[in-house]
């Protein structure tokens, strides 16, 4: 009787690395869109309304209330990415919550100023 072998992978790596790989994308995904509304807000709050919003007519106001809705957005988006990182135990979670707390404390302080000049 000739003998056979047989390969049987290992599955449930294999699915564990897929899963790990899938999150660390989403995490990465994640940081990305936070950085991107925080750029967002920031090039709102130093070239549009200061600059462009005079020169098309549009009231001054305005530009403080869609940077507070525009903070209090980054401010989530930054939290949740610090929330991913560290869920997924990313080996980048602490310099990357340190980026995002600094983030976290600009628009933080650009939403006071928006509160400010609203109120």
């Amino acid at each position: 009787m000739a003998a056979r072998i047989v390969y049987v992978t290992d599955s449930i790596t294999e699915t564990t690395s897929k899963n790990q790989n899938t999150e660390h994308t989403k995490a990465q995904n994640m940081f990305s869109t936070a950085m991107i509304i925080s750029g967002i807000r920031c090039a709102l709050t130093y070239v549009v309304f200061p600059l462009l919003a005079p020169a098309l007519g549009i009231a001054s106001g305005v530009g403080s209330g869609i940077g507070l809705v525009a903070s209090i957005v980054g401010i989530v988006a930054n939290s949740y990415s610090i929330k991913k990182f560290h869920a997924i135990g990313h080996q980048y979670k602490w310099q990357i919550t340190a980026l995002n707390i600094s983030v976290i404390g600009l628009l933080f302080a650009l939403l006071l100023m928006d509160l400010t000049s609203l109120f």
